[in-house]
């Protein structure tokens, strides 16, 4: 019952070694074993150093275009809404026939009267569809530009040239139509005669 046979003392570890040589074979893999953890503990602390050191080396970089892609947002919307009409065009063609109602009498010809109570307000909604065709157009222009003037060798991404592209396009689309409409090319007033 006292007695061990070699295959169970070979078996045991740590401080129930019963040999000389096993002891030291049983430090020195403790060793070893705490060496590879404390190697793979500063591994992993210097992992989470180098992750936390990257963002703030790509924001010292150059700009992350934020502004870029609401520049681009805001080129398409506007260039969206030289198609649609905005509210501002239609007070203010609204405004316009109130004034043409006023300043024409009602013994004016009908053609004058067709002219200045209809014909300016659509010139007035044509004008302000143009001025925001304008606006799209000259930031969707800005936003494809900035990448030459910002910080060299980063590119835009793909989406804010997209999108930009489509606000230049709405752009001239819009003001292509509001020039047409403002001088009678595309639906004329009708005739009087």
């Amino acid at each position: 019952m006292g007695t061990k046979t070699a295959d169970e003392t070979g078996a045991e570890t740590g401080a129930e070694a019963t040999t000389d040589e096993q002891k030291v074979s049983v430090a020195k893999t403790d060793e070893v074993t705490e060496a590879e953890d404390t190697t793979a503990d500063e591994t992993a602390a210097d992992d989470i150093d180098d992750e936390d050191e990257l963002p703030e080396a790509a924001r010292e970089e150059g700009p992350t275009g934020v502004g870029q892609g609401a520049g681009a947002v805001v080129s398409a919307a506007l260039g969206l809404v030289s198609l649609t009409g905005s509210w501002v065009g239609t007070v203010a063609a609204a405004r316009e026939t109130l004034v043409g109602q006023l300043q024409t009498s009602s013994t004016a010809s009908v053609a004058k009267q067709v002219k200045e109570v209809y014909g300016d307000a659509w010139q007035t909604t044509a004008l302000w569809g143009g001025v925001f065709a304008l606006f799209a157009l000259v930031v969707g222009v800005g936003v494809l530009a900035r990448p030459a003037f910002g910080a060299p060798g980063k590119p835009q991404a793909v989406w804010i040239k997209s999108v930009a592209w489509g606000g230049v396009a709405l752009g001239v689309v819009g003001l292509l139509l509001a020039v047409l409409k403002y001088t009678g090319v595309l639906l004329d007033l009708p005739s009087t005669s």
